[in-house]
């Protein structure tokens, strides 16, 4: 009798290595590939996001360059790092000696492409983590236009990828460049954290299979982000996995927030400082709050929100008739919004952790903040879910102080159509079927009268709730619910 044995641990790294999701930034590298003239694509978006991992595995058979800079690392480092990067890809038969500056380190590289065999797809040089290499005084970004202008912009067979997590720093010095890298990017692509889509099927080729509410549960702690997402393991109840991965001394999250911020920006200090103030004000905060709250000048506080923005840490939410400077500023990171609430205070308590945490009264008000950010992340799928895909639509915030008449009030969630419909969302996350009460009913239908009168719009108003499971169609539902969305409807991929 023959026996025969398989080696599945072989077979799980594999699956590992799938890339989920990401269908449309694998067209535009398709179609970069395909290009025939030289291209320069400008790849960014948030710190764990899977930037790396996109290129490294989708493009592996193109790559014949491949540098990830090296943080905190000084000029003579980042030098030292491409020449062992050279020496690899060139076998140690072109220059013996350690380029001395970023410019004659370019021509090595340019040097190198020139003797490289034509072919009829695309060669690829990928720079990773690009802001770290561009360290004081190192002349960086003069001598990758000089690489651009000179040499590649000549190569119909390179893709050149500038890619990096500081995403301000590649708005600011490729994207938005105002010197010879002006208008030199062919190609930009921002890569976002998985939905609760992606996010169930990452977790589903691990083979964990928690279901939408779990699913929601987990999304609330660290959102969608693949690193984190990877220290989920199989075989574990839910409560089990945020206490190792959240409380445990050596949890994968408990230090995240330390180097997060720290590695992406400089002046680090005045993010987490807004980040801070925000993570106390779960509702968001006015840019006058904000400048009151953290005492920074008006040049550091705009530049600041504007990095935090583009790195999809915080969003704002314009509003819907009121002045701008209205505007509402919020955290969206969920997993800095668990950090402040949970995590700070309670690491390395012990085994758990969370078991008691979700029992506790801080923990329902935290939910409820928390599925609102996730629907505010998830409004494509709301919209496929109300039919409205194909409607034209913004997203505002609407805020009344109050007068002598009437009481003050603020909707977190509006969604205004242009077909004359305003949807007034009220998010609840439940463990069982909602209930509305009484007392419920009527906060709603005084703050859509509010609304009304004051707006003095002409449009449709419908109240509409968002749901984990099902509502009871109660009369006090019946009377202020137009629309309802489950989570359910949440965990359909984009739309096309």
């Amino acid at each position: 009798m023959w026996y025969f044995y398989v080696d599945f641990s072989k077979y799980i790294l594999v699956m590992e290595k799938i890339i989920i999701g990401r269908g449309p930034e694998k067209a535009k590298l398709d179609q970069l590939l395909q290009s025939n003239e030289a291209e320069f694509l400008a790849l960014y978006g948030r710190r764990r996001v899977g930037k790396t991992f996109l290129i490294r595995q989708y493009l592996k058979d193109h790559l014949v360059f491949d540098l990830s800079g090296s943080k905190d690392g000084g000029t003579e480092q980042q030098l030292e790092n491409f020449f062992a990067e050279y020496l690899l890809r060139t076998e140690g038969k072109a220059e013996r000696t350690t380029p001395s500056s970023w410019q004659k380190a370019f021509f090595y590289l340019a040097t190198y492409l020139k003797k490289l065999p034509l072919t009829q797809s695309k060669y690829v040089i990928f720079l990773d983590e690009m802001p770290w290499m561009d360290t004081p005084k190192s002349g960086f970004v003069s001598a990758l236009e000089f690489f651009w202008n000179q040499y590649v912009s000549r190569m119909d067979h390179v893709l050149l990828i500038a890619c990096g997590s500081a995403s301000s720093w590649i708005r600011k010095k490729l994207i938005k460049a105002r010197g010879g890298l002006y208008n030199r990017v062919t190609s930009r692509l921002k890569l976002r954290a998985f939905n609760l889509h992606e996010t169930e099927l990452y977790l589903q080729n691990k083979g964990i299979n928690l279901n939408h509410y779990e699913l929601i549960e987990l999304y609330m702690v660290m959102g969608g982000i693949p690193f984190y997402l990877k220290a989920v393991e199989r075989g574990r109840s839910l409560p089990q996995l945020i206490d190792e991965i959240c409380f445990n001394p050596q949890g994968a999250l408990v230090e995240e927030y330390g180097q997060l911020y720290h590695s992406l920006f400089r002046n680090a200090e005045w993010h987490v400082t807004i980040v801070e103030q925000l993570a106390a004000h779960p509702q968001g905060m006015t840019r006058q709050a904000l400048t009151q709250s953290t005492k920074l000048s008006e040049g550091n506080l705009s530049r600041t929100l504007e990095e935090l923005i583009e790195c999809d840490f915080i969003i704002v939410l314009d509003p819907l008739f009121n002045k701008k400077k209205e505007a509402i500023y919020k955290l969206i990171d969920l997993y800095s919004l668990f950090y402040h609430k949970f995590i700070r205070a309670n690491q390395g308590t012990g085994k758990r952790t969370w078991e008691q945490l979700s029992k506790s009264s801080s923990y329902q008000a935290w939910s409820g903040y928390a599925f609102e950010n996730i629907a505010l992340l998830h409004l494509p799928q709301i919209k496929a879910a109300l039919g409205i895909s194909g409607v034209f639509t913004r997203h505002n915030s609407w805020k009344f102080k109050g007068n002598d008449e009437l009481p003050g009030t603020q909707i977190d969630m509006i969604i205004d159509r242009a077909d004359r419909v305003i949807h007034l969302c009220e998010a609840k996350f439940t463990q069982e079927n909602y209930i509305m009460t009484a007392a419920t009913a009527g906060q709603m239908r005084q703050r859509r009268m509010i609304f009304k009168q004051v707006s003095k719009t002409k449009k449709l108003v419908f109240g509409t709730l968002l749901s984990t499971y099902p509502a009871i169609k109660n009369q006090h539902y019946l009377s202020e619910i137009d629309n309802e969305v489950t989570m359910d409807k949440l965990f359909l991929p984009d739309p096309e």
